[in-house]
């Protein structure tokens, strides 16, 4: 019996798994979830729903404006706030743009755990330049705090949208140089073509969702099946998973659909650009808050997937109950199903693939 973690440099974040193993072949791998407890849902309960908005951040700290947006979304919907067309655009921008960043250090970390650590520091980089984004426009590099409820913080700096375009038209080029250093890479394929295939039935059986669902060949996106916000105003794909290289559902297919949603990113980017109309970045008419009673929930398509609220209202200032639902609980919930009969460097990448941040698994 060996543990592997809580502090495993591959185990992204404070988490622990106890292998049974015999040599290097893992018999049992059972995931030991809670180090990074911070009781987030009892704290929404002691708290203001606007004072709760920082908090969002902590969920999950690498897309933490999808976080924002999620719980802006539900407690708008529960109290009827609307948003100015500006601000949802605004809204979408940041969110897909964080999304980007996320899957950087998903691909970046991934061939950092399977041994190659120079991609890393190119990923890093070009995160770095849409935090230089993010702190001309909130102040903040990590945890923002930028969107409220009725819109955003702050309006665009002058500028902002031409700076944003320099990115994108320096960054599109460059996932082609990963596809070059990383996704055609032979021994990077050869640790993940084949190893931990996930099926259709066993993704919906265990509840995987975003890239990691996709992977295994399910069409589901909520922006595109659920819209919100503006995104049905926005033309892009879904990737999906597919087996041109390797099986359907293996490591490398759950790799590839980050590579491929950064570039649909790149597109939606794009057009809140050329779409941004002009106004109010914020709904300053919107009266003082107030939710009725009753129970709501908003689902949103977050980088690991559905980000979900659960809003219980008593008609209170604070909610009564808030339950959160998130993309890496699920994921973390087939690592014991998928990791027996691999081998131990193969758990590595298995764990690698999902994606999976630790304090949006604890909360």
């Amino acid at each position: 019996v060996l543990n592997m973690g809580p502090h495993h440099p591959s185990t992204h974040g404070v988490l622990r798994f106890i292998l049974r193993t015999d040599g290097e072949l893992i018999h049992m791998c059972r995931p030991d979830i809670g180090y990074l407890h911070r009781g987030l849902e009892k704290i929404a309960e002691q708290v203001p729903y606007a004072h709760f908005m920082p908090y969002t951040d902590r969920l999950d700290y690498l897309a933490a404006m999808n976080c924002n947006l999620g719980y802006a979304i539900t407690v708008e919907r529960a109290a009827e706030i609307e948003v100015p067309p500006r601000a949802e655009y605004i809204r979408v921008l940041v969110a897909e743009l964080n999304r980007i960043i996320s899957h950087l250090v998903s691909v970046g970390t991934f061939a950092m755990d399977m041994g190659a650590v120079t991609p890393f520091t190119h990923t890093i980089r070009e995160r770095e330049w849409v935090n230089d984004l993010f702190e001309e426009l909130c102040g903040a590099r990590l945890t923002y705090n930028y969107i409220r409820f009725g819109g955003v913080a702050f309006d665009l700096p002058q500028g902002f949208l031409q700076r944003l375009n320099r990115f994108l038209n320096y960054f599109e080029p460059r996932l082609e140089q990963y596809n070059r250093f990383i996704s055609k890479n032979k021994i990077f394929k050869e640790r993940l073509v084949g190893v931990a295939v996930i099926g259709l039935e066993q993704a919906l059986d265990y509840r995987l969702v975003g890239p990691n669902l996709r992977a295994s060949g399910i069409d589901w996106d909520l922006r595109r099946d659920e819209p919100y916000s503006v995104y049905e105003d926005l033309e892009f794909d879904v990737p999906v998973g597919v087996s041109e290289i390797g099986e359907l559902g293996d490591c490398y297919s759950r790799y590839w659909i980050r590579i491929l949603e950064m570039e649909q990113s790149v597109r939606i980017l794009r057009q809140c650009i050329e779409k941004m109309p002009e106004g109010s970045y914020w709904n300053r008419s919107k009266k003082k808050l107030k939710v009725e009673p009753g129970e709501f929930y908003v689902r949103t398509e977050a980088p690991r997937g559905e980000l979900g609220f659960y809003l219980i209202s008593k008609g209170g200032p604070k909610p009564h109950r808030l339950k959160i639902m998130t993309g890496s609980f699920a994921a973390m919930s087939i690592v014991e199903a998928v990791a027996s009969g691999l081998m131990v460097a193969d758990l590595v990448a298995l764990i690698a693939s999902l994606d999976v941040v630790a304090p949006e698994v604890d909360r």
